[in-house]
């Protein structure tokens, strides 16, 4: 093993029970103090991809990088409201990173919807090792460790049974950015009972894990955006793949599809569905 894996391998072994709390206090800290005194009373401005920033990601994403920082100096950070070089720069190398999404549902929080949180990822060798989301609404915060399960507020999530199958399956699904002729699909011939769309995609993966909805079906995502989540629910038994059947997780800029259930025999009726004939396990 050469020494980037070795400092890998022991970097991670650093993350115990004692190294989570501190991070998920440390978030909780920054939710109430930067986040929470905004919502309701902040402006909005709009990014050159058309999405929305405020002064809430850019204080909580600053406080945090920092802290992160100094408790870790050795990995580095990457958050969302960097510039885009900045972020490539981050992802191309295979050095040990922080991934943060400050405030995962931002038109959310800027309308007055209670449905957003703050994400935070630890990527190293290719895959995430942490995984931490928080929604300061409810107090709740969804932690995921690779083989050691995903928990809510230290209760474990999962594994789940859907006795209905798909059919009576309950998903969320985000219209806006799937192509035109599946959008058509899903409504002219919806295979589920009933569907949500809230608007925070690290939410929404974690609402999966705790058994809140059963589907999931998203166009265009983010690193930022799925990595903590999507740990979330693998470890609770859930399973995902693209629509094209790979694996949703990749060290890269380009934004993913996300085709995910909450257990695995409803994943593979949703993949049939959605015409996936090799879905990645």
């Amino acid at each position: 093993m050469n020494s980037k894996q070795d400092f890998n391998r022991d970097l991670i072994d650093l993350f115990g029970e004692e190294q989570v709390s501190a991070l998920t206090a440390r978030i909780r800290e920054v939710a109430l103090e930067e986040l929470m005194p905004l919502f309701t009373k902040v402006r909005r401005d709009e990014k050159q991809d058309g999405s929305f920033v405020t002064e809430a990601d850019l204080r909580v994403q600053r406080k945090l990088s920092a802290w992160l920082a100094q408790q870790w100096p050795d990995i580095r950070f990457l958050g969302e409201e960097m510039e885009s070089e900045a972020q490539r720069g981050l992802l191309d190398s295979d050095s040990p990173l922080w991934c943060l999404d400050p405030l995962d549902g931002t038109t959310n929080f800027v309308s007055e919807i209670p449905y957003f949180c703050i994400s935070l990822a630890l990527i190293a060798s290719g895959r995430v090792h942490v995984a931490i989301v928080y929604d300061p609404n409810r107090d709740e915060c969804f932690v995921a460790i690779p083989g050691k399960g995903s928990t809510l507020n230290g209760r474990r999530l999962g594994p789940h049974v859907c006795r209905t199958g798909l059919a009576g399956a309950t998903a969320l699904v985000d219209f806006k950015r799937l192509p035109q002729t599946l959008s058509t699909r899903l409504v002219t011939e919806t295979p589920y009972t009933s569907q949500r769309s809230f608007g925070s995609v690290a939410l929404d993966l974690c609402w999966i894990a705790a058994g809140r909805c059963d589907l999931y079906l998203h166009g265009r995502s983010n690193i930022w955006d799925y990595a903590a989540g999507l740990l979330v629910l693998e470890e609770s038994g859930g399973q995902s793949c693209t629509l094209d059947g790979e694996q949703v997780f990749s060290r890269e800029l380009k934004p993913r599809s996300i085709v995910a259930a909450a257990e695995s025999q409803l994943y593979r009726e949703w993949c049939s569905w959605l015409g996936i004939t090799r879905p990645v396990r």
